[in-house]
C-alpha cells in the first residue's frame, strides 16, 4: 500500500506545490507593489486604511486565485512545451482574478486608488507568466548553447537576407539538426549591411564572401535566393566555389509562396546551376493538345533524349506510344518506368534498326504513327571517326529510310533530332547529321511539290539498275518534315559530365582535351521541350535552333565539378590536357552564317532558313554515298561526304591519309 502511494506521487506534484507557493506570493506581492508605486515607492507614505484593507483581503484573494488557477489547469501543463494555449489560460485567469479583486475589496473594505487595480493586475500577469515561460526559455537557451557548441565546427554562411534566408535560419535554430551554426549573412542590398536577422549579422555583399568565409571560419554556404536570375546565381556560385566550402541551394521559389522553406529543401549545387542562363520555358499547351489521342512513335526511344520524349508524351494521353530502339536494355528500362507511372498507357515497345527497311515498313504499316520523333542516331564523335561508314549507314541512310516509311504510311509530322555539330562540321558524325537535315529538307520539298512518288526507296543491296523499285501503290503524302538543332545535353549518354564525375571519383586526373575548348549546353527537359514545340510549329523544312546563351569552357566546367565534389582543382584532383580528339573542334556553332535567322513568338527559339541545293542530284549523291558506306570504303565515304556537304572540312581527313598510304 505504501509502495502504491509512493509510486503515485510524481515529480510534477512537487513542482505543483512549489508553483502554488510561488503564485500565492506573486499575486499578493503584485498588489503590494501597486500600492508602493502609487505612493512614490515609500512604504511609510502608504495610508494605514489602504494597507489594512490590502492585508485583510489577501487571504481571501489568495485562496480564490489558486482555485481559479487550478480549474484552468495551470498546474497540469508541461511547461517545457508552453505555447499559445498556456498564454491564453494565464490571460483568462488574470482577467477573472482582477475582476474579483476589484469588486470584492471595494465592496468589503472600501475603495482603493485606481492605479492599485491596474498596476496590480499587470504585475500579477507578468509574474505568473514569467515563472512558467522562463522554464521553457532556459531549456531553449541551454539547447541552443549545446547545439551551437556541437555545430561550432560547421559554421554556415547564408547567401540572401530575404524571406528564404530568414526561414532557413529559423529552421536551423529551432531544430536539433547537425547541419551547423549560421554565423553570417551575405546580401548585395547595402541597406541591410550591419543589421541582423535572428541575431545573425549581414556582413556585406558578394565581394565580401571570401573574406567572411575566412573571418567566420565558414565550412558550409547555403544559397537562399531562389528567385535570382541565372547569370547572377552563376556569378555568386562561382565566387563561392573559390572558397572550397560545401554548397547547397534552394531549387525554386515555390516554397516561399507556401511558407514552407526549411533546411531539407536545400539541395547540392548542381553543375546546371552554373550555366549562367535561365531555364528555357515554353508554352506546351498546344503541343499537349496535339499529342492527345494521337499515335506517336519515338525512334531511339531508350536513349537520353528519346526516353525524356516518351515521358512527356506519355503524360498527355496519346492514343498509342510506340518506342522503337535497337538496344533492348534501354527499351526495357523506359518501358517498365512508363508502365509503372502510367498503368493505362497504350504502350508498344519494338526492337529494330532504322537501317532495316523491311522492319520499318512493317512497323509503320501496322501501327500507322501520326507523329514521329526521330532520335535514333550514332552521336559519339571520336567513335564515329574510326567507324565513318557506320555513321553514314545509321545516321544518314537510317534517317532516309525512316522518313520514307513515315511518308509512305500517312505520317502527319516527322521531327528530326539534329545537333550543332552539323554546322560547318569537322567530323564525320557532324557531317552525317547535316546529311540528315538535307534529307529532311529534300523530303519536305518533294512532298510540297507533289513529287513524293519520285522519291526512291533506298536499300543496302540494290538491283542492277541501282534502285529498289516502288510497288504499285501510289503515294499521296501530306507529311511535314522539320529538324531541331541544339548543343550538348547535360546528363545524356556520352555527355562529358558523367565522365568527369567518374574521373573525380577515381581520384583523377580529370582529362580535358584543350584549355580553350568551349561548348553550348542545355538540359534534357529543355531539349525535349524544343523538340515538342517544333512538332507543332513546323510547316516544313525548318531547322529550329535554341538560344542557348553563352558557351561554357569545358575547362571551367571540369574545375567547377571538382569544387562541387569538395576538392581543390590541381591540388586534390589534377587536370590533364590531352589534346583535341579526332574530329573535334575548339568551338561549336549553332547556325551556319548563310542560313540566317528568323525569330518566332518565343524569343528563345529561332528558325534557320533552309539552304537551297539541288534536291534531285542530292538523292543520286546519297545513293553513291550509301554504296561506298556498305562497301566499307572509308576513303570514298569521306570524299563523297565532302562533295555533298560543302561545309564539311574534316580535321581527320581519312581520305587524304589513305590516298597517301596507297
Amino acid at each position: 500500500m505504501r509502495e502504491k502511494v509512493k509510486k503515485g506521487f510524481e515529480h510534477w506534484h512537487v513542482v505543483t506545490v512549489y508553483l502554488m507557493i510561488y503564485d500565492a506570493i506573486a499575486i499578493n506581492l503584485s498588489y503590494f507593489l501597486a500600492l508602493w508605486l502609487r505612493f512614490d515607492c515609500q512604504y511609510t507614505a502608504i495610508p494605514r486604511d489602504y494597507f489594512d484593507s490590502f492585508l485583510k483581503f489577501a487571504p481571501i484573494y489568495t485562496i480564490f486565485s489558486l482555485v481559479i488557477f487550478w480549474l484552468l489547469r495551470m498546474y497540469k501543463s508541461i511547461w517545457r512545451f508552453a505555447s499559445y494555449t498556456e498564454l491564453l489560460r494565464i490571460t483568462a485567469s488574470t482577467a477573472i482574478t482582477t475582476v474579483f479583486h476589484g469588486v470584492f475589496i471595494t465592496v468589503i473594505f472600501g475603495r482603493m486608488p485606481i492605479s492599485y487595480y491596474l498596476i496590480g493586475a499587470v504585475i500579477q500577469f507578468i509574474l505568473v507568466l514569467a515563472v512558467r515561460f522562463s522554464y521553457r526559455f532556459i531549456l531553449f537557451q541551454r539547447s541552443m548553447f549545446e547545439s551551437t557548441k556541437a555545430k561550432s565546427d560547421a559554421n554556415i554562411m547564408i547567401i540572401g537576407a530575404g524571406n528564404a534566408g530568414r526561414m532557413i535560419i529559423q529552421d536551423l535554430m529551432r531544430s536539433n539538426r547537425s547541419d551547423g551554426n549560421v554565423v553570417c549573412i551575405i546580401d548585395d542590398n547595402h541597406n541591410k549591411w550591419g543589421r541582423y536577422i535572428e541575431g545573425v549579422p549581414v556582413v556585406g555583399g558578394r565581394d565580401s564572401i571570401l573574406s567572411a568565409v575566412e573571418k567566420y571560419k565558414v565550412k558550409k554556404i547555403f544559397f537562399a535566393i531562389p528567385s535570382a536570375p541565372a547569370d547572377e546565381k552563376k556569378e555568386i556560385l562561382n565566387i563561392c566555389h573559390e572558397t572550397g566550402c560545401e554548397l547547397k541551394s534552394l531549387p525554386g521559389i515555390y516554397q516561399i509562396a507556401n511558407g514552407e522553406v526549411n533546411v531539407t529543401d536545400l539541395k547540392d549545387v548542381a553543375i546546371e546551376d552554373l550555366l549562367g542562363r535561365e531555364i528555357i520555358k515554353l508554352d506546351l499547351e498546344p503541343v499537349y493538345k496535339m499529342l492527345t489521342g494521337k499515335t506517336v512513335m519515338v525512334t531511339g526511344g531508350g536513349g537520353s533524349i528519346g526516353s525524356e520524349l516518351c515521358r512527356q508524351i506519355a503524360s498527355h494521353n496519346p492514343k498509342q506510344l510506340i518506342i522503337f530502339d535497337i538496344y533492348e536494355n534501354n527499351a526495357y528500362a523506359i518501358q517498365q518506368e512508363l508502365l509503372s507511372k502510367y498503368p493505362h498507357l497504350n504502350l508498344t515497345v519494338l526492337i529494330g534498326s532504322v537501317r532495316d527497311s523491311g522492319r520499318l515498313q512493317d512497323v509503320f504499316s501496322t501501327y500507322k504513327p501520326q507523329i514521329v520523333y526521330h532520335a535514333a542516331a550514332h552521336k559519339h564523335v571520336p567513335l564515329m571517326e574510326v567507324s565513318p561508314c557506320e555513321s553514314i549507314k545509321n545516321n544518314a541512310i537510317g534517317t532516309y529510310k525512316t522518313a520514307y516509311a513515315a511518308m509512305r504510311n500517312g505520317c502527319e509530322r516527322f521531327v528530326l533530332i539534329s545537333t550543332d555539330k552539323a554546322v560547318n562540321p569537322t567530323n564525320i558524325m557532324g557531317a552525317s547529321k547535316r546529311l540528315c537535315e538535307m534529307i529532311i529538307q529534300t523530303f519536305d520539298y518533294m512532298v510540297k511539290n507533289h513529287r513524293e512518288n519520285e522519291i526512291p526507296p533506298l536499300h543496302a543491296h540494290q538491283p542492277e539498275d541501282g534502285w529498289a523499285p516502288h510497288d504499285d501503290k501510289k503515294i499521296t503524302s501530306h507529311t511535314r518534315f522539320c529538324a531541331v538543332r541544339f548543343g550538348n545535353v547535360l546528363g545524356s549518354n556520352g555527355s562529358v559530365i558523367p565522365l568527369f564525375k567518374q574521373q573525380i571519383a577515381q581520384g583523377g586526373p580529370v582529362k580535358v582535351t584543350h584549355p580553350d575548348i568551349i561548348r553550348y549546353f542545355m538540359l534534357i527537359p529543355e531539349a525535349v521541350s524544343l523538340v515538342l514545340q517544333a512538332s507543332v510549329m513546323g510547316k516544313g523544312s525548318e531547322i529550329y535552333v535554341l538560344d542557348m546563351g553563352e558557351p561554357v569552357k569545358i575547362d571551367t566546367l571540369a574545375r567547377n565539378l571538382i569544387r562541387l565534389s569538395g576538392k581543390v582543382p590541381d591540388v586534390d584532383i589534377k587536370i590533364e590536357y590531352i589534346g583535341l580528339r579526332p574530329g573535334e573542334k575548339l568551338y561549336e556553332e549553332k547556325l551556319m552564317a548563310e542560313e540566317g535567322l528568323k525569330t518566332t513568338d518565343n524569343k528563345k527559339i529561332h528558325i534557320g532558313q533552309p539552304i537551297p541545293f539541288e534536291y534531285d542530284s542530292f538523292i543520286e549523291d546519297l545513293k553513291r554515298l550509301m554504296e561506298a558506306a556498305y562497301n566499307e570504303d572509308e576513303a570514298e565515304v569521306y570524299e563523297r561526304t565532302k562533295d555533298v556537304v560543302t561545309t564539311f572540312h574534316p580535321t581527320n581527313d581519312k581520305s587524304r591519309k589513305l590516298q597517301t598510304i596507297a
